[in-house]
């Protein structure tokens, strides 16, 4: 049963993404309005999926990399269709659904199989500590999206150059609410994130902070995180600065996700 929910939800991603991809290249707004509904389609029967997988393994979907793959996959869907919801910016769903599923297909390589549950995640801070920040960095894959449209459209508006592709992007106006509201919940939800993790950390190493490269690398992206919702909120940061440290900060957490654990020996290495 989980099988075939999983493959359901993965025919939808696909079906949703080539969906979103042909409005870009036909420019009619019906195409776009039905993938989307595709795209809530996946998002819906993937829930259910989580949900049962949750209830036959007894733990969180989030024990090794490739159920934190279906997970992103899910919030970042999910995220998105609150955006789409409250914006009606359809066109990151051009983006956000390729990404949702290529995410799925990494996380169908070994999903299917019986995956004991590592000894460092028994316990609800671990779980606590995970989703949380998967959740957050899925809101900063979608501030990621919006930084890069701001800048691109912006670079097209300052050289005049308004064509065809310039009118299918959001308004800088949506692209920037975009951007500012996806970095203000996911530096919340990072931030709980790291104090659950830091919790966490204290019963299975004995201490909060073990200057672990991956320990390093997200206290980096979070500073500048936090720099950034200050300079929105204290000083009013919008436009090309604040989309440009968005991009930046995802870099080094997308670095943080993929690349410590293929670089350097960590702690977090146990997935």
């Amino acid at each position: 049963m989980n099988i075939l929910l999983f493959e359901i939800a993965l025919f939808f991603y696909f079906l949703s993404t080539v969906g979103y991809i042909a409005s870009l290249l036909i420019r009619r707004v019906f195409v776009a309005k039905v993938s989307t509904w595709i795209l809530f389609s996946a998002f819906f029967v993937h829930s259910i999926y989580i949900v049962f997988r949750w209830a036959e393994t007894g733990y969180g979907p989030v024990a090794n990399t490739y159920e934190s793959l279906s997970f992103v996959a899910w919030s970042i869907s999910g995220v998105y269709l609150a955006f789409q919801l409250m914006t009606k910016t359809r066109v990151l769903g051009a983006f956000v659904s390729p990404l949702a599923f290529i995410l799925a297909i990494g996380a169908s390589v070994t999903l299917m199989g019986d995956v004991s549950m590592p000894e460092a995640f028994k316990g609800p801070w671990a779980l606590v500590h995970i989703m949380l920040s998967l959740t957050g960095e899925a809101l900063f894959a979608l501030a990621f999206l919006a930084g890069l449209m701001y800048l691109l459209q912006d670079s097209l508006i300052r050289k005049k150059n308004v064509h065809s592709f310039s009118r299918i992007l959001p308004s800088l106006r949506d692209l920037d609410r975009i951007n500012h509201i996806a970095v203000l919940w996911g530096f919340f939800l990072l931030t709980f994130g790291i104090i659950a993790g830091s919790i966490w950390a204290r019963t299975v190493w004995g201490n909060q902070w073990q200057w672990d490269p991956k320990q390093i690398s997200t206290l980096a992206a979070w500073l500048i995180y936090a720099l950034l919702v200050h300079q929105r909120i204290a000083i009013g940061w919008k436009g090309r600065k604040a989309a440009f440290l968005s991009i930046i900060a995802f870099v080094i957490l997308l670095f943080t996700f993929v690349g410590v654990n293929v670089f350097f020996v960590t702690l977090h290495d146990f997935m």
